[in-house]
């Protein structure tokens, strides 16, 4: 077996604690300035920051049967939770008519189709020299704003807008991760914080839509030109702030390392939670001064619940297909019944 990287469950685990986060967080965006910006903040590292690592990950693109394996992992968990969405809105939202659109995937489910999507296009983009790549994919995410057809469907917006992220980490080594974790590195990313952190104080107008890269220009902008140079802009904050981000990520173990693991459980379930959460009696007493310290606490519970061995265990054979968690389960609970050797049986 593989030794684990510790450095970079550590990462996965405190990205998928921000995504939670940030989730629960956007009820109050509209009401609260200072809940604003911070939601602004963790957007502009959070998911390109997953995607890069993501990128770091696909080396092995050539390998036989890869292909094969990311169809299973990521579009088969996409179908099902289209379908499980779907019965959840339906309920939740009592609408009238049960729909499946399997092509305008639900809320998260978007990163699944476009990380298969990636994968697929680093075959083709892994064939020219990467500053060829780079800049051909740059390229193509400044571009994409123009097109206004362009948005949730099959994840079309989001797959070319981040595509970047997941190249530069593909083309990325563990010697840039170490480069950047030194004294002066963490000095200089925890500079760079406050003044991307200032910047977002300042400038308040920012609308967040552009840090999620869902949307053209023109639902943007009103001049499309400005638009160009504000997703420019928004590309050099994301590169600026995953590298702050990765500074400080720990390398040794630690408390969370082994659930680092488990992110995409966290990832796919926890937006039944948060969906629920969002519109409920709870969210509105929460609207209060304390809302971040609550949030802070509520994340990290539902990110350890869901991170569990008892929920990946349950869930496993939706999510990986698989059910090696629960044979392990009934072998362990087989063991433990078994009498243990060499005890006396006449006492």
């Amino acid at each position: 077996m593989t030794k684990r990287d510790y450095y970079f469950d550590n990462a996965k685990f405190i990205l998928i604690f921000f995504v939670v986060f940030g989730h629960l967080l956007k009820s109050y965006i509209d009401s609260d300035n200072l809940i604003s910006n911070l939601y602004k903040l963790i957007y502009t590292f959070h998911m390109p920051a997953f995607i890069l690592v993501s990128g770091f990950f696909a080396k092995g693109i050539y390998e036989s049967g890869y292909i094969g394996k990311i169809t299973k992992k990521l579009i088969l968990p996409y179908v099902i939770f289209q379908f499980i969405y779907s019965i959840f809105y339906y309920f939740l939202f009592s609408k009238s008519i049960f729909k499946v659109d399997i092509l305008n995937p639900h809320w998260s489910l978007w990163f699944l189709i476009s990380l298969f999507c990636w994968n697929i296009m680093l075959l083709i983009f892994n064939k020219l020299k990467p500053i060829h790549s780079l800049v051909i994919a740059f390229a193509i995410g400044l571009a994409v704003g123009y097109a206004d057809w362009i948005s949730n469907y099959l994840s079309l917006s989001r797959t070319f807008v981040f595509f970047p992220f997941f190249l530069v980490g593909y083309y990325l080594k563990k010697e840039h991760f170490q480069a950047i974790t030194t004294r002066p590195g963490k000095l200089l990313a925890a500079i760079t914080i406050m003044i991307v952190a200032l910047g977002i104080i300042y400038f308040p107008e920012l609308n967040e839509q552009w840090l999620l890269g869902s949307k053209p220009y023109s639902h943007l902008e009103s001049i499309s030109a400005i638009g160009l140079l504000k997703r420019m802009s928004i590309y050099g904050i994301n590169f600026i702030m995953i590298g702050s981000f990765f500074a400080f990520v720990p390398r040794r173990r630690v408390f969370f390392t082994k659930w680092g693991g488990n992110t995409l459980y966290v990832y796919l379930l926890h937006g039944f939670i948060v969906r629920t959460f969002r519109g409920s009696n709870i969210e509105a007493y929460l609207n209060n001064s304390q809302t971040i310290f609550i949030m802070l606490i509520l994340t990290l519970l539902l990110t350890l619940f869901l991170s569990s061995k008892v929920v990946t265990t349950a869930a496993q054979p939706i999510i990986e297909l698989r059910w090696s968690r629960w044979k392990k389960t009934i072998y362990d609970f087989k063991e433990n019944l078994k009498e243990p050797k060499g005890k006396v049986q006449n006492e």
